[in-house]
């Protein structure tokens, strides 16, 4: 039988795992390579022979997505499998289209092939955009559960942009470990708030071996808590799938791929941030959900803001800096640091796009809809410094950090500086404690 050429498309994530659970010594494929986008330098390497299995002794090329049509004529590829997230319809079936029109079949990949089963009850933690408050509900669920008495390991939705091979499994318990493993802005943005409360938190390239590492995590380990990302749905088969959804982006939950997959698979949804939402939005996700999910339970949270120095901000002009991934491709204007100036009477919110420099010109430059705020782009050691060198260039009284770790750990700010917090706070009778009580009754976790 002929083996199917496969190109993965993917942004160094899913695209990974995909082919960890699929296509790894599976003999009617031959994966002739990934493309990347999303993230900045990560083409250009190889998925290394160490990781890809018997198959591919000399590992498997990553290309440039912009080189797909090419690529797809070149190898004479008959499936290319699309394998990253948070990605407008519009966009995902005109790659579709794309690849049809070059020959090849468009596939996505289900939680049938790619869900790995754990031999400890898994809750999962999704979302249907970039930036809802997943990681602020993440830890409100661990937190509850360690309430109980419960040791729960936590693993993150990959973020592997550096040596893979040194990444397969990868362990956080302190800060320390944030710099053992030489991690980026964007994961010790995930990682930071774990451990500084005693979560363990795991993440890496292999999630089969992740999961292995975590069943038997040296501090115990009673449940598994997948923190996803982006808009990914969960890589284990969960026991209690929960969906955090936007109202600041309402309708988004039924447009962008695969957030509507985790609204559909979701036991639990919640609709986050009604306390600086419209009204009328939070009534368009709720109907949402009762249309796309008709048996999820609902609950409702605020993502409740506190501010480090708020002397710092009211009537200071400011410069304000947000996580970036919920700024670019989560495509949000603002964040938790914004709503943190205009709550307490900032003079000026300063636009920093003046003071750019290096790649950040080249980021504002690519998504336009970002004016008023920083993203706190720091992929690489190029990155950190252009983002220090426009934060220290920009003319402001004070910096509000609004990213979910200090940016003063990793750049040096010659400006004051104030960070903002944000946590999840349920509003109603329904609330994750009630769902998490049954939870542990269900399984016999009780002790």
């Amino acid at each position: 039988m002929t083996k199917k050429n496969v190109i993965i498309i993917g942004a160094a994530g899913r695209d990974f795992h995909n082919f960890n659970t699929y296509y790894r010594d599976n003999e009617d494929y031959n994966v002739v390579a990934f493309t990347a986008a999303q993230i900045p330098d990560i083409d250009g390497r190889k998925y290394p022979a160490e990781l890809a299995g018997k198959l591919y002794p000399a590992g498997i090329p990553i290309y440039a997505e912009e080189k797909l049509f090419d690529l797809i004529k070149e190898f004479d590829v008959d499936d290319c499998v699309f394998s990253y997230s948070d990605v407008h319809y519009v966009k995902l079936m005109n790659l579709g289209a794309m690849v049809n029109s070059a020959g090849a079949n468009f596939v996505l990949l289900g939680v049938k092939d790619t869900q790995i089963t754990s031999n400890k009850p898994v809750i999962s933690v999704c979302a249907t955009r970039t930036g809802t408050g997943k990681s602020q509900t993440s830890r409100k669920v661990i937190e509850t559960l360690l309430e109980h008495d419960l040791k729960v390991v936590a693993i993150r939705h990959p973020m592997p942009y550096g040596d893979l091979v040194a990444q397969r499994v990868q362990r956080f318990a302190t800060v320390e470990d944030l710099k053992t493993h030489e991690c980026t802005i964007e994961e010790m943005e995930e990682y930071e708030p774990h451990v500084i409360r005693g979560n363990i938190i795991y993440a890496g390239v292999d999630y089969q071996a992740i999961l292995d590492a975590a069943e038997q995590d040296p501090d115990g380990c009673d449940v598994i808590l997948w923190d996803g990302g982006n808009n990914d749905f969960s890589f284990y088969k969960p026991d209690l799938a929960i969906t955090v959804l936007d109202p600041h982006r309402a309708g988004h939950e039924l447009e962008y791929y695969p957030g509507e997959v985790s609204l559909r698979t979701a036991d639990v949804s919640i609709i986050n941030k009604i306390d600086s939402a419209n009204a009328e939005d939070i009534v368009t996700v709720e109907n949402n959900i009762k249309h796309a999910n008709p048996t999820s339970q609902i609950l409702k949270a605020e993502s409740t803001i506190t501010v480090d120095n708020p002397e710092l901000i009211k009537g200071k002009r400011v410069l304000v800096v947000e996580d970036g991934p919920t700024l670019t491709h989560g495509e949000m204007k603002i964040g938790a640091g914004t709503v943190a100036a205009e709550r307490l009477g900032a003079a000026e919110i300063v636009d920093p796009r003046p003071f750019a420099k290096g790649s950040l010109i080249d980021t504002f430059k690519k998504y336009t809809h970002v004016e008023q705020v920083l993203p706190a782009m720091g992929y690489g050691k190029q990155q950190l410094k252009d983002l220090e060198a426009t934060i220290n260039a920009t003319d402001c009284d004070a910096v509000i950090i609004g990213t979910p770790m200090d940016l003063n750990r990793v750049i040096n700010i010659d400006k004051p500086t104030t960070r903002v917090h944000y946590d999840l706070h349920e509003v109603g009778d329904s609330n994750l404690e009630t769902v998490l009580t049954k939870f542990i009754a269900e399984h016999n976790l009780a002790k």
